[in-house]
């Protein structure tokens, strides 16, 4: 319940209630607070037992903490049916981005990345007609301008 409350809060408080209550009175209204709250977690545990009395023996592994959404959902997938966790398990990101990279520049997968990328900017055009895409476009001379669309203004 008190589980976001730092010790510096807690302190601040403890001499608010007795500046408000006094130290006379602070006890009294200590007592009364926590009977409330006693009450108040009996009444919400008779309610939750009435519901589960009413729900049948069907629903008799029924848990409220499970009408939340949060609850409900990493209840539901982390059963596993839906084979979620092998698919989780099976796909490596860095390994996919590794395969695209070599294929963007044109290198064989089966090279290994650390040569790959050291002989990334010597590489030739790789076969079946792939263009090198690691080459540096030219710097254009200081008079050339750049062409010019009166549509895209």
């Amino acid at each position: 319940m008190f589980n976001d409350i730092g010790p510096l809060e807690l302190v601040t408080l403890v001499v608010l209630a007795v500046l408000v209550f006094g130290p006379d009175k602070l006890p009294k209204v200590i007592q009364d607070v926590s009977r409330t709250i006693r009450k108040i977690r009996d009444f919400s545990d008779s309610a939750k037992q009435d519901i589960r009395e009413e729900l049948g023996p069907e629903f008799k592994d029924f848990e409220f903490e499970d009408l939340n959404p949060k609850t409900f959902i990493r209840k539901h997938l982390d059963n596993d049916e839906l084979g979620l966790k092998e698919i989780r398990s099976g796909f490596d990101l860095k390994k996919e981005m590794t395969e695209v990279t070599d294929a963007v520049h044109g290198r064989d997968p089966e090279s290994s990345p650390a040569s790959s990328s050291s002989s990334a900017a010597s590489s030739a055009p790789a076969a079946g007609g792939r263009p090198d895409m690691t080459k540096k476009p030219e710097k254009a001379a200081v008079d050339d301008r750049p062409p010019f669309d009166a549509d895209a203004t």
